[in-house]
């Protein structure tokens, strides 16, 4: 019986590293108008999202002074902020997002280079 099991373990990980490549990433962009960073930073994010995730991405633009709530929720101190809420782990970034490496890094889209 622990065979089976850890045939169905085995199986289902090698599934879930199949569909590593797949994965939905759900973005939010938290920007403050249509000042100059703002802009640049939604600019930024499509052309990377069109790049290396198109059709596995929901981008969601939220403007902080429309909506202070959901800034004060997620706990935007800066904007731009863009947040990767899917795949987990969260993560965080701040600026208008033309640092396309970093972005990418941390999205995990592009291995980390070897020293």
């Amino acid at each position: 019986m622990a065979k089976k099991k850890a045939e169905s373990s085995t199986k289902e990980f090698e599934q879930a590293l199949k569909k590593s490549g797949e994965e939905k990433y759900l973005l939010k962009l938290y920007v403050t108008g249509l000042t100059p960073a703002s802009t640049r930073a939604i600019s930024n994010i499509k052309k990377i999202c069109e790049e290396h995730l198109k059709g596995r991405y929901e981008l969601e633009v939220i403007d902080i002074f429309q909506q202070p709530v959901l800034a004060k929720g997620e706990q935007i101190i800066a904007a731009p902020t863009l947040i990767r809420k899917l795949p987990l782990p969260l993560r965080k970034f701040i600026g208008d997002m033309s640092n396309t490496e970093r972005i990418l890094l941390g999205l995990d889209l592009r291995p980390k280079k070897q020293k």
